[in-house]
This record gives structure tokens, sequence and C-alpha cells, in this order.
């Protein structure tokens, strides 16, 4: 199950490759023609598929960030804890948190290996602000996976801020060990945390 999880997030990374102009689209047309794209430069970038962290960290950097709402994504990770935290210990989490989910995708990244998207029509109205897009990762030799894509429509576009890969939600994967680290340590406790995983990925990366 875990290794169908990290596998399946590649093409989680690939739908976050959109320019501006794609902000404007409606959020199925969003997912389709980014994961395509991007799907296409990993199939032909040799050094991606062979796993040049530096080289990935730039293509997410460049591509993934702009299409996520952290802020929101944090939020809903820690949950009620969150009112407790101060601006200040916020902006950490969030800072922290997209580190751990970029650096997650961008491992992922190098392990596509010609899997096929089906897309699953999405029924919405035209004053919908907050929708599912459906997904099916079909995977040579192997069962296929849903991944559903959470997006609200914020002032500058269709934003994720959920992913649910095989019926597990991204977010609420990581709530529960969140909680637990903040009934323990309490906030600092879970911002110092996150920093050391990142450090460690940091200084893993440096010596690969």
């Amino acid at each position: 199950m875990k290794k169908s999880f990290f596998h399946a997030l590649v093409l989680v990374t690939a739908f976050f490759c959109a320019t501006a102009v794609a902000a404007e689209m409606a959020p199925d047309a969003l997912v389709k023609e980014t994961s395509q794209d991007v799907l296409e430069i990993v199939k032909k970038d040799k050094d991606i598929q062979a796993g040049n962290k530096q080289k990935i960290y730039a293509l997410v950097d460049a591509k993934v960030l702009p299409h996520f709402d952290f802020k929101r994504m944090t939020q809903l990770a820690v949950g009620k804890s969150w009112r407790q935290a101060t601006p200040a210990q916020q902006d950490a989490l969030v800072k922290e948190f997209r580190a751990l989910l970029v650096r997650t995708y961008s491992t992922s990244l190098s392990t596509y290996k010609n899997q096929v998207i089906d897309y699953k029509p999405l029924r919405m109205e035209p004053s919908d602000t907050d929708v599912t897009v459906k997904t099916v990762v079909k995977q040579p030799g192997g069962q296929p996976i849903p991944i559903d894509y959470s997006l609200q429509k914020n002032a500058d576009g269709w934003k994720v801020y959920d992913v649910v890969v095989d019926n597990i939600s991204l977010v609420t994967n990581y709530r529960g060990s969140f909680a637990s680290e903040i009934r323990q340590s309490g906030i600092d406790g879970l911002i110092k945390v996150l920093v050391d995983k990142n450090r460690q990925s940091e200084t893993s990366s440096a010596k690969s």
C-alpha cells in the first residue's frame, strides 16, 4: 500500500505544472493538459529519470509550488491546533510542510514508468468553487490507482488543497502524526520535527 502511494505521487506531481493562462481553465481540463505536458517532459528527460535531484527540485520549485494552496493544506493537516499557533508559528509550519511535500514529490518524480492516466468526467456547476477531479492511474503489471484532486477556486485561479491516492488523503495522512507530536511537544515541537526531517533530506541529497 505504501509503495503504491509513493509511486502514485509522480502522477500527483505531474498535475501541477501549469502556466498562468492555465489558471483560467476548468479544473478538469487543467488536470488533463498539465499532467500530459509534464509526463512528456519526464519521459524525455534522462537526468530526471536517473534521479538528478537538483534538476528535479528545480522543476518542482518552478512548476509545482504556484498551484498548491500550502497554507490551507497545512491548516487542514494541523487541524484544530492551528488556531493555537501564533502567526510566526503558522508561517513556520507552512514553510516546513511545503518543503517536506516538495521533497516527497521530487523523489517520486524519477519513478515514472509509463503509467497511463484515465480522466473521469467532472460534474460541476458554473458557480462551484470547490470540486474534486477524479482520475485513475493504470500501471503496467499493477492494479489501477485512483487519484482524486480537491481544488478550490481562489482569486488567482484553481488551487489544490488535498490529494487522495487510493482512498488515502494526503492531508489526513499527516494529521494523526502531527496531532501526536503536538500533544507531546506542542507546536514548536512539531516545527522542530519538520525542520529535522527536511535537514536530513538535504544532507542525504548532498551526499548522493
